[in-house]
């Protein structure tokens, strides 16, 4: 039964058992918690709740009401309500006293605290739907807006949230649920991208268990899953838990890897985590403390904290919902200070968001009431009696009107105290945004902002919001921040378990290619080419890795690599040793930076080449020697044209010219040529043929020596595509992937494969061939070929090109810090030397060459050399028109003198005949150059004579006599 008041009842609950009553007090449910239970609750008090008597009657419209009844729900002693308070009913003030809005009429706050309990907040927040509210502002509590939001829908009352941030009451489960402050689904991805930014990938939850907790680290574990980042621990611990339950909760915390804790707790309570976190020692150097926004409401509502409280807080990192400054805030600010009977001297953001909802309300009232609606209240036929129940559910009243200033205030556009008020289409407001906080010495220094169009920014997200969005990861800004221990270097942000126990790392214990890996009788017990680039990296770290070597295998055959992979996945910490990077090895593990490139190649038998008594001309195709001997021909032919004219030692008689051809052509293949050349023209060809004689010889020796020294392939495989196309036996080593690689990629039969065990393996079976019982050609690791053709001095030899790519990595469980840092310092192992210097330690032995396979393959064609005859032929042909062009304009001058004087050898004069221009040209040209000029010279000299004789007759002339 319920012991009845004036008003509704008391808050004493009283149950029978055996004839016997018993009160329960409300607080004892309070500690239940759980959504369940809440649920529970809220059943029994509607079947218990009691109404007033006289409060039915007819319905109530707007023209007769003069004041609108508007509920808030929160905790009125708490770090939120002692802030909300003052700024509600400041709004209200505000509202009923400007007479531009609600045409005259007033609206009446009906308060209703909370008093931090779930079951009381409950009963409250039903107490205040009896007194007929358009709207509620509130509840604080995220687990009450669960509850609350089943009964405002089904009284169409609007309720507006400054305080519950938790992100499923977005849902469309709970339409009459308006957010007017912002999501924790904001918050988680500022706090993920904040993790990005240092570039962690773990981190450990420290929660409240209520919804507030639960769904607020729900969402930010599928934050960090999109930045490839998780949550490796919840640490959740009961609502008003004992410090002893924290402290034991946080003892388990500090034996885990990761050191990076994202605390989202009641801001009441949440400075009991710091005491205890202080206590055991985890504010110190390394640790990383991310509070959300509940600890920046702690420090803005107090004054001044205490030193002790502040000492709790050095190097934490806080969220604090942004709020724009503007002038309508500095005057909100100047008239805090002038409230009285306030609890708090300073407020939080939550008391602009309380106002702004006030106001929020009366805008969309007022637009309702222009719209012409009517306020009124009507009886649900759903809220019927039950039979022989005396409850008075009937009573209840749903708003008529709810919808539709349901749809105005999700429309509505204004900016408010807290920033710009306007809703997305999730009943969000538009514009998340959150200072990023640096606690340190006696206050905090922002470093930062977050805002969903630029996420990590040193600008305010106000100047940015006209902007193009932009959220590049290389746009990510912050100041720097100093953490906990008064460090400013960023923690790596995990240790290895505090439990003592080193890493379980298995080394593959091979039997053959020891110089790899193996068994060492040392004092770690292994030792390899592996083993000292994994301690070296080991050594770079800033911090020790205790660790304990496992062989893995039997010391009989080399072990399964995929299996050893996938006991790492399952058991090991980590694997070390010439572990190949696979694509299917990646899904189950994570693997280091390559230490070693490798790639499957084929190797063949081979045999020595007979030399023959004409290998000399196989340097050169046919084609080659044909253009090479044309050019010898032809560039001797153009020097002595270029040089006869004025060259004694290219003139003669004729058998001594050609003869002289011949010899300047091919003596300059051995630069051996005695003629000097005299002519610019002749020079410039000379040295552009001997430059390509150069190439030529040069190319020949080289060709020669190849094709003397190669190597021929005793069968016809080329490469691995005719090794799958004959049908022939294959070699692979024992325990590789080259096994499941030829059998799955490349669907050759498993019948064609035989395991190697042992180099001896190797070359046994490769001298057998497949007429022997033995393989055609072994498949292999690039690494591992190399080291057994140096061992078998180039006996074999490797055919096409590597037709996998991969590398050889150490490989470790997933999301093992370990893998990112040792990735870093093997890449600094291969910038200072040091990888190389392991190598030639270990692996530098004979390496064979890579001839080619076939002799046709060392000769040289014409297409390598064209361009260079073609350079040549064309200097010719430049230098031969300057020449011909130039006898052409002396033969010209000429011409007179020869009619005169010219050249009328004896025959012409005994016949009486005058020579034809063309034996005249060719005498002509034939002469020599310098007799040319001597008789243009004369013929110039006598010219100026006669002119002169002229002009002296021409004056006695014209003398008187």
């Amino acid at each position: 039964m319920l012991f009845r008041s004036n008003y509704l009842f008391t808050y004493s609950l009283i149950s029978s058992r055996n004839g016997n009553l018993r009160v329960i007090d409300c607080p004892v449910f309070a500690k239940m918690g759980g959504y369940v239970l809440a649920r529970a609750t809220l059943c029994v008090m509607i079947l218990c709740m009691g109404v007033p008597i006289g409060v039915m009657g007819r319905n109530v419209s707007a023209s007769e009401l003069t004041v609108f009844n508007v509920g808030a729900l929160f905790t009125v002693n708490s770090v939120i309500g002692r802030s909300v308070k003052p700024a509600i009913e400041a709004a209200i003030d505000d509202v009923n006293s400007d007479s531009s809005i609600l045409q005259g009429k007033q609206l009446k706050l009906i308060t209703r605290d909370t008093n931090c309990s779930g079951f009381l907040g409950t009963v409250e927040a039903l107490q205040l739907m009896v007194n007929d509210v358009v709207a509620a502002i509130g509840p604080q509590s995220s687990g009450i807006a669960h509850i609350i939001s089943h009964v405002v829908n089904e009284l169409h009352v609007p309720l507006l949230s400054f305080g519950a941030t938790d992100p499923t009451l977005s849902a469309l489960q709970f339409p009459y649920f308006l957010r007017t402050t912002q999501s924790d689904y904001f918050q988680m991805q500022a706090i993920a991208d904040f993790v990005e930014y240092y570039k962690w990938r773990e981190v450990i939850a420290i929660f409240v268990d209520d919804d507030y907790g639960r769904n607020g680290i729900s969402a930010l574990g599928d934050a960090l899953a999109k930045n490839r980042a998780s949550i490796s621990y919840k640490a959740a611990y009961t609502p008003g838990a004992p410090v002893s339950d924290i402290n034991d909760l946080l003892v388990g915390v500090n034996l885990m890897e990761s050191r990076v804790y994202v605390v989202h707790v009641n801001p009441d309570t949440g400075l009991r985590v710091f005491d205890v976190a202080k206590h055991l020692g985890m504010m110190t150097n390394g640790y990383i403390w991310i509070a959300t926004e509940w600890l920046s409401s702690v420090m803005d509502s107090s004054e001044t904290m205490s030193f002790d409280e502040m000492d709790l807080l050095q190097g934490v990192v806080a969220l604090r919902h942004y709020t724009p400054d503007s002038s309508s805030k500095k005057t909100f600010s100047t008239r805090w200070r002038q409230i009285k009977h306030k609890e708090t001297m300073n407020f939080n953001p939550y008391a602009l968001y309380a106002y702004d909802s006030v106001w929020l309300l009366a805008r969309a009232l007022d637009v309702l009431l222009s719209e012409g609606e009517s306020i009124s209240f009507s009886y649900d036929p759903k809220l019927k009696e039950a039979k022989g129940s005396t409850l008075q559910l009937s009573t209840l009243r749903s708003f008529d009107q709810g919808d539709k200033l349901l749809r105005i205030l999700t429309r509505m556009n204004f900016t408010g105290l807290s920033g710009q008020i306007e809703f997305d289409q999730n009943r969000n407001l538009i514009y998340p945004a959150y200072e990023i906080l640096n606690i340190g010495g006696t206050g905090s220094r922002r470093i930062g902002y977050w805002s969903n169009r630029s996420r990590l920014s040193v600008t305010a997200p106000g100047s940015l919001y006209m902007k193009p969005l932009n959220d590049s990861a290389k746009d990510q800004q912050l100041y720097d921040v100093i953490w906990p221990g008064e460090i400013t270097k960023v923690p790596r942000g995990w240790v290895f378990p505090n439990n003592g126990k080193p890493l379980q790392i298995a080394v593959p214990y091979r039997v053959t290619y020891k110089e790899f890996v193996t068994k060492d009788k040392g004092p770690i017990g292994v030792r390899g080419y592996c083993i000292d680039v994994f301690e070296a990296a080991v050594d770079l770290l800033p911090y020790p890795v205790p660790r304990t070597y496992i062989l893995y295998g039997d010391g009989e055959r080399n072990p399964s690599f995929s299996n050893l992979v996938l006991d790492v996945s399952q058991h090991y910490d980590a694997a070390v040793g010439d572990v190949t990077i696979v694509t299917n090895r990646t899904r189950i593990v994570d693997f280091t930076q390559p230490f070693m490139e490798s790639g499957l190649v084929v190797v063949v038998p081979v045999k020595k080449v007979k030399s023959s008594a004409w290998a000399f001309l196989k340097p050169f195709s046919w084609e080659m020697w044909s253009v090479t001997c044309a050019f010898f021909l032809f560039v001797g032919a153009v020097v002595w044209i270029l040089e006869h004219r004025m060259n004694h030692e290219f003139r003669g008689t004729p058998r001594q010219q050609l003869i002289t051809v011949f010899w300047f052509s091919f003596s300059t293949m051995f630069f051996a040529h005695r003629e000097n050349t005299v002519s610019t023209m002749g020079r410039l060809v000379l040295i552009l043929w001997l430059f390509v004689v150069l190439i030529i010889n040069s190319s020949y020796t080289a060709s020669l020596t190849s094709i003397l020294t190669v190597q021929q392939l005793s069968s016809q495989i080329e490469g691995i595509d005719s090794l799958v196309s004959i049908n022939v036996p294959i070699g692979v080593q024992d325990g590789s992937f080259a096994l499941n690689y030829l059998i799955d990629e490349l669907q050759i039969a498993p019948s064609r494969i035989k395991i190697m065990k042992t180099q001896d393996n190797y070359v046994d079976e490769l001298r057998k061939g497949p007429k022997g019982g033995g393989v055609a050609a072994i498949v292999d690791e690039l690494p591992y070929i190399q080291l057994f053709l140096s061992n078998v001095n180039c006996e074999f030899k490797i055919v096409g090109q590597e037709f996998t790519r991969s590398g050889w990595g150490f490989a470790f469980q997933r999301d093992s810090p370990l893998a990112v840092d040792l990735s870093t310092a093997i890449l600094q192992l291969s910038e200072n030397g040091d990888l190389q210097r392991i190598h030639d330690k270990w692996l530098s032995k004979n390496v064979c060459s890579a001839q080619s396979n076939q002799v046709d393959d060392s000769r040289l064609s014409l297409n390598s050399f064209w361009g260079l005859f073609l350079i040549c032929g064309i200097a010719c042909f430049i230098s031969l028109t300057v020449f011909f062009f130039r006898v052409y304009i002396q033969y010209r001058r000429y011409i007179p003198e020869d009619e005169e004087n010219g050249f009328e050898d004896p025959e012409s004069i005994r016949t009486n005949k005058r020579p034809s221009r063309a034996t005249s040209f060719k005498k002509f040209v034939d002469t020599k150059e310098i007799e040319i000029k001597d008789k243009l010279k004369r013929k110039g000299s006598d010219s100026s004579s006669k002119q002169q004789i002229s002009q002296i007759a021409d004056g006695q002339l014209s003398s008187p006599s």
